[in-house]
């Protein structure tokens, strides 16, 4: 599945589709807000083993957003090469040597320099009992699970301003600016969620409270849960697009503790 925003705006209209075990959520601004575009854009690859999302969020234009999508589906056959023919402790460092490069490369940058406005990037990559991630700018991924929430960890990276893929392009940096990460998922049901930040950034902003976004993610089926979400950014008239994808892996592998836990 790929999609961007002039394709279709969803303006005060909320789409739910479900791509696999990936719920996608859609909104593109309250009109009496006066939103009037959506710039977010989205590509999605899932399988029984594995599943491979990005999640981006332009500005001024969604050029920024489509030459990504357009450009990432691009090595769909090569990602998935990897994915299906490497061990797991080879596929993370491949996948992202394979984007940076990429992304990073003349003909590449090159065409970036020929768009309107630039985007935020997240992709997430999970594969057996791990996530990966690699994020340009502020989309934000969380790993939703009992023992983590417990101890105070919901959102997995961090948002980052003045990141961005496009006519200004932190990869034309001399030293790239992005971060990346992999982490090993719990065991049982973990909640993988990314979402661009309309969801954040309306109203009194209430999800950006970690706990209370946990709450709302965990109550309901995901397909309810991110209804929900975005009826309250309908709602509260937020004018930003908001995209959320959503999926839950049942994870049987044991997961690491402390020595004095054992």
């Amino acid at each position: 599945m790929n999609w961007t925003g002039s394709e279709e705006r969803y303006l005060d209209t909320i789409d739910i589709e479900q791509v696999g075990k990936v719920t996608v959520g859609r909104y593109g601004g309250n009109t009496k807000a006066g939103a009037a575009k959506n710039e977010d854009g989205l590509l999605l690859w899932t399988r029984d083993e594995w599943e491979f999302a990005m999640l981006l969020d332009a500005h001024m234009t969604d050029q920024s957003a489509r030459l990504l999508v357009e450009t990432i589906a691009g090595e769909y056959e090569t990602i998935k090469i990897i994915l299906e023919s490497e061990p797991v402790d080879h596929v993370f460092q491949t996948v992202e040597n394979r984007l940076t490069s990429l992304l990073k490369s003349e003909e590449f940058l090159q065409k970036c320099s020929n768009v309107q406005g630039e985007t935020a990037c997240l992709i997430c990559l999970r594969a057996g009992n791990y996530l990966w991630w690699l994020s340009v700018g502020d989309c934000v991924v969380y790993l939703l699970h009992p023992e983590l929430k417990a101890l105070g960890q919901v959102m997995l990276n961090q948002r980052n301003y003045f990141e961005w893929i496009g006519k200004v392009n932190t990869f034309s940096l001399p030293v790239p600016c992005y971060s990346s990460g992999i982490r090993e998922l719990r065991g049982g049901l973990n909640k993988i969620v990314m979402l661009t930040d309309g969801v954040l950034e309306f109203g009194d902003r209430p999800y950006e409270n970690q706990e209370f976004f946990y709450k709302k993610m965990m109550d309901k089926s995901n397909q309810q849960a991110v209804k929900k979400v975005l009826n309250d950014v309908q709602e509260k008239y937020g004018r930003d697009s908001a995209t959320i994808l959503a999926w839950e892996i049942d994870n049987h592998s044991p997961a690491q503790y402390p020595s004095d836990m054992k």
